[in-house]
């Protein structure tokens, strides 16, 4: 997900640097992509890992210095569950329009009417693109512009995330009895600093009507992979596989690392993307599915609406599929919705995600399930979890 934040990133002229901000452990795996992105973008990246889940405005407040260290003059901040055309560029130059430099720019979007309340609304100014007004997940309609989770700041934000910090410090002091989980630092950049800053001529909306979605659940995961794969069709067509007499059919649009191997039997697509090291064999079809690497695809089997995570087989004549969860084709402003992984007791029917090391049998049916890591299944199963 995130390389496609770091192609976006590098491609900004003046860029000097990339820090990614986590409370997660690094791991190897995190730190070879790391390696292998500044090789590949030609520009330093770094992971900061904070001591605990500070919130989207206490990560970049408590690694303020390690951000200013280079002087900038403004920096991107941008949430990693989200995917985007990233109009980085084009927010830049945004906000040097405005004439300001210490303005603020957030990205927004338009959303329908009922599934604004899911996230931040946006209320502007229609001639200067100021915000008036900001709610984060209101309980009643405010506006169908919705905040994107990309942001542009200056150096000068630091002063008001500081002002909710000795905020949070004075009301933690006045809670002696307070068993100390809290912390002053965890500060929420929409609810802490956001709604302050509407209505003072510091924050604009740069509103795009290119594509974004979340990334909430595994399910939106396909969904994205689908905006991406579009994006490439337009962009970087050279990205996508083409039907040749040596290769596999393709339907639509493919991504086929080039160390994968795929028979030439298989039918592919459309919205297909096959990691590195992969193995598909020959008969089988994939289809609105996302294969990571190392995954082995026998004979024959069919792969609709799933994804199969690293380095696990699916026996011969297997069949493993979901149910998507997209948007409303008809309307042109709607967005993926966040299910809840049950409803009613039962297990929301959604893709089919395999985790890590899953061995499927031969002819066997896995149906809206999801199987965690290291798991060798004996039989089929359907609208199940898998632990």
């Amino acid at each position: 997900m995130i390389q496609h934040h770091i192609e976006a990133c590098a491609k900004v002229p003046n860029m000097k640097e990339i820090l990614l901000v986590g409370f997660y452990q690094p791991n190897e795996a995190l730190s070879r992509f790391l390696v292998s992105a500044q090789q590949e973008f030609k520009i330093p990246i770094r992971y900061l890992q904070e001591y605990a889940a500070l919130g989207t405005g206490g990560g970049i407040y408590h690694f303020r210095d390690q951000i200013l260290s280079g002087g900038p003059e403004a920096f991107f901040v941008l949430n990693a569950d989200v995917c985007s055309e990233f109009p980085l560029p084009e927010m830049l130059a945004f906000q040097q329009q405005r004439g300001d430099a210490h303005s603020f720019v957030m990205l927004g979007t338009t959303a329908n009417r009922k599934q604004s309340l899911n996230y931040g609304c946006i209320v502007a100014n229609t001639e200067t693109c100021e915000v008036l007004h900001y709610v984060e997940k209101p309980s009643t309609f405010i506006s169908e512009i919705i905040n994107c989770g990309i942001y542009l700041f200056t150096p000068a934000i630091f002063q008001h995330i500081g002002k909710v910090f000795q905020k949070n410090q004075q009301e933690l002091l006045l809670e002696e009895g307070s068993n100390g989980w809290q912390r002053a630092e965890v500060i929420r950049l929409e609810q802490d600093v956001f709604t302050a800053l509407a209505g003072c001529g510091k924050l604009y909306v740069y509103k795009t009507d290119s594509f974004w979605s979340q990334i909430k659940s595994a399910g939106s995961a396909i969904y994205a992979n689908r905006l991406y794969l579009s994006q490439y069709s337009q962009r970087h067509p050279e990205r996508l596989a083409r039907n040749s007499p040596e290769g596999p059919s393709i339907r639509g649009n493919v991504y086929i690392h080039p160390t994968a191997s795929v028979d030439r039997s298989a039918v592919l697509g459309p919205n297909v993307s096959i990691g590195k090291g992969v193995t598909v064999g020959a008969g089988v079809r994939v289809r609105e599915s996302i294969i990571l690497h190392g995954a082995l695809l026998q004979d024959h089997t069919c792969v609709l609406n799933s994804i199969v995570g690293w380095d696990s087989t699916i026996g011969r004549w297997a069949r493993v599929e979901g149910t998507p969860s997209d948007p409303n084709p008809n309307d042109p402003y709607a967005k993926i919705d966040s299910e809840t992984l049950f409803r009613d007791g039962r297990l929301t029917p959604s893709i089919t995600i395999l985790g890590c090391n899953v061995t499927i049998p031969a002819e066997a049916v896995i149906l809206n399930s999801i199987v965690l890591p290291h798991k060798e299944l004996s039989r089929s199963f359907k609208n199940q979890i898998i632990l």
